[in-house]
């Protein structure tokens, strides 16, 4: 025996039995069971039937070779039907492939649908958080309402500061000793520091109504995350059933 090398492939053996293409063979074994279901196959076999007792039976033509009980046409329909069933079983079994294939299809398409299903949930909950932490219009109207506010109050600091500075400079060249000038000047100084007690009780005011605010938004903020996240849980908890139930449909199938 001659030794064979590794790396020389093999050549092919002749063989005695003839090559078969199998899906030649499939095809006319579908094309056999697709005619089989029509009229048309029952119309000629009925018309072959009739035609072919007509002539042994009444001997038409001189012709008469299957005498009654016709042996021959039964033998004939015997061939037939013995030909007929594997053909049948044949074609069978390439649509049964054909349906696995398909269904296989279908249950990579419908992954793949639930795939990008879910990866669309994730990123509109996530730009839905992103939006919320965005500055509304709301907001941006008070914050600017508020620095409104400190420009006035400063204005107003810088107005009586003014004032104190001309009244300063008043009695520097005027009578210090006066003592209605002197009560003017505590009134002037006492109705300022009401104002700005006022004021910054104001400012205090707005500094924890403005944090409250805050506090209820962050709380609104957090109920509506927790919504969401709920929502997405129930939604990937009816995607893992609907998978589970394919999974054990497409068991049941496999079974049978």
């Amino acid at each position: 025996m001659p030794d064979r090398r590794l790396d020389t492939p093999r050549t092919a053996r002749r063989s005695w039995r003839p090559a078969v293409d199998q899906d030649a063979v499939g095809r006319g074994a579908e094309a056999f069971a697709r005619f089989m279901g029509t009229g048309k196959f029952l119309l000629y076999m009925s018309a072959f039937v009739v035609v072919w007792v007509l002539i042994n039976a009444f001997a038409l033509f001189g012709l008469h070779w299957d005498p009654y009980p016709f042996i021959l046409l039964n033998l004939f329909f015997s061939v037939q039907a013995s030909y007929a069933a594997p053909l049948i079983l044949l074609a069978q079994n390439r649509q049964d492939d054909r349906d696995r294939v398909a269904l296989e299809q279908d249950r990579q398409q419908a992954e793949r649908n639930l795939a990008d299903t879910e990866f669309l949930a994730r990123e509109m909950a996530s730009l839905r958080i992103a939006v919320s932490e965005v500055a509304t219009r709301d907001f941006v109207r008070s914050e600017l309402r508020n620095l409104l506010e400190d420009l006035t109050e400063l204005t107003e600091e810088l107005a009586e500061d003014d004032d104190e500075r001309d009244a300063d400079d008043a009695l520097a060249t005027g009578d210090a000793d006066d003592p209605a000038r002197r009560a003017a000047e505590r009134e002037a100084a006492e109705a300022k520091a009401r104002k700005r007690a006022a004021r910054e009780a104001d400012r205090k005011r707005e500094a924890r109504a403005e944090q409250e605010r805050k506090r209820e938004a962050r709380a609104e903020q957090e109920r509506k995350r927790e919504a969401r996240a709920e929502h997405d849980r129930k939604r990937e908890a009816r995607a893992e059933q609907e998978r589970k139930r394919e999974a054990r449909a497409e068991q049941d199938r496999a079974r049978s």
